[in-house]
């Protein structure tokens, strides 16, 4: 599964545009063009991987076998939302994506039913992943102010 999430993420980089002698074409701002470039996406992720809807992938997460593995992915898409936070052209559609893919955004004044409600299930994702721990996992690296 990592091979293909590593993958994704390759083909997401796009193709360095070069020129006939192979060097990298420029913008005007200097930067290398390149092209099919395309921003990483939970649904993105999901079809890569063969599932047949973003849903599919978050279910998916919650296996102990997984999780791990999902729950980084997810975190390379989000940081590369968050990052969009910060570009003119990218924000609304980041303010999108990470209020509805990934727990812990909400903007002020939303329905704190909605949260409360994803809360829930995180707490139940929670429950089920501690009553079936993966063998090598030690709740200990989960504790204390880790920012992994």
């Amino acid at each position: 599964m990592q091979a293909a999430i590593d993958a994704y993420f390759e083909e997401c980089k796009g193709e360095l545009l070069t020129d006939k002698e192979g060097k990298a074409v420029l913008d005007k701002y200097g930067a290398p063009i390149y092209l099919n470039r395309r921003p990483p996406t939970v649904t993105g992720l999901a079809l890569a991987l063969g599932f047949t809807s973003r849903q599919a992938l978050l279910n998916y997460q919650a296996k102990d076998n997984f999780v791990d593995t999902v729950t980084r992915a997810k975190t390379r898409i989000e940081q590369y939302t968050e990052e969009r936070l910060f570009d003119r052209e990218g924000v609304q559609g980041a303010k999108f994506s990470l209020v509805n893919n990934f727990s812990g955004w909400r903007e002020k004044g939303a329905n704190p039913a909605d949260s409360q409600q994803e809360q829930q299930g995180n707490m139940q994702a929670l429950v089920e992943l501690l009553k079936h721990p993966a063998p090598d996992r030690n709740l200990k690296d989960f504790e204390g102010d880790d920012d992994r």
